[in-house]
This record gives C-alpha cells, structure tokens and sequence, in this order.
C-alpha cells in the first residue's frame, strides 16, 4: 500500500474491501489464500474494521496492530481524495481512533490465533531505531491485557 501520486487512493492494493474480498475467494478457493488484516485500512476508507471479521474468519492469516487518526476538521476541508496524511496520520495501537479492546475482543470471539504484529508508522516516536523501540514498547503496553500469560 505505498502510494505515490499515481497510486492514490487505492496504491497497488486490489484487496480493499469486504465485497472485494468475496469476488476473490469465490474465484480462488485456495485455502492457501487469505488476508493480512491490517484495521487501519478500515479506518482510512471511513469503514467499520470490526465488521468484516467474523464473515472473513477463516481467511485472517495474519493481523496488523496498526491504529488511523482522522482529524476531522481537516477531512472536512480536504476530502477523503487527498494526498495520504492531508488528514489522517498512521497511529500505534491506542494512539488513534480504534478500540483496541473491542478489536482484540472480536478476534477472541472468533478464535483468531494467528499473529497479530505491531506495524510502526507512527512519526509520534520519530524515525530512528530509540524512537522505533519506544513505539513498540507502548504498543505492546497497550495490548498485552488482551493477551493470556505466558
């Protein structure tokens, strides 16, 4: 999903959406062939990232923990066709508009126990390695109640 400005909005990504989605397992019944599930996305296109997860609960093969903040103001005064970060800004887990415990809430009820991998975006914590690790180490914080110890 790296996005020039031949690419917006969409990028090289065809997998957008949930009626996408269904087009492709109908036309490729692989059960090799999942989603790497990253609710962010969802937040970006102004979508529900809870919905799709029990329908597509055999297909989640892997989960990025990637929070989206809209600054609505903004959305407002640019659309959602701008230019990537005109309006929104990617987040890590708890930074942004996702309830995190609603989210995990939703994998537990549908027994989803493929990894879930913290995807560092967030410029909060800069771009160099510390600022990286911090990122990490907070998203990890925020998640680790909904995970059982060790």
């Amino acid at each position: 999903m790296l996005f020039g400005r031949d690419g917006w909005p969409g990028g090289k990504n065809l997998a957008v959406s949930p009626v996408v989605w269904r087009r492709m397992f109908h036309d490729i019944p692989s059960t090799h062939f999942g989603l790497n599930y990253d609710p962010s996305h969802f937040v970006l296109q102004r979508m529900d990232p809870l919905s799709p997860l029990r329908e597509f609960k055999d297909k989640l093969f892997h989960i990025h923990a990637k929070d989206m903040s809209v600054e609505a103001a903004r959305l407002n005064e640019v659309g959602v066709f701008a230019f990537p970060k005109q309006w929104h800004s990617p987040r890590i887990p708890g930074y942004g508009d996702i309830s995190w415990a609603s989210f995990m809430a939703r994998l537990q009820e549908i027994a989803y126990d493929g990894p879930v991998c913290i995807e560092v975006e967030d410029e909060t914590f800069g771009h160099d390695l510390a600022g990286r690790q911090r990122a990490l180490l907070v998203a990890r914080n925020v998640l680790q109640p909904f995970f059982p110890p060790a």
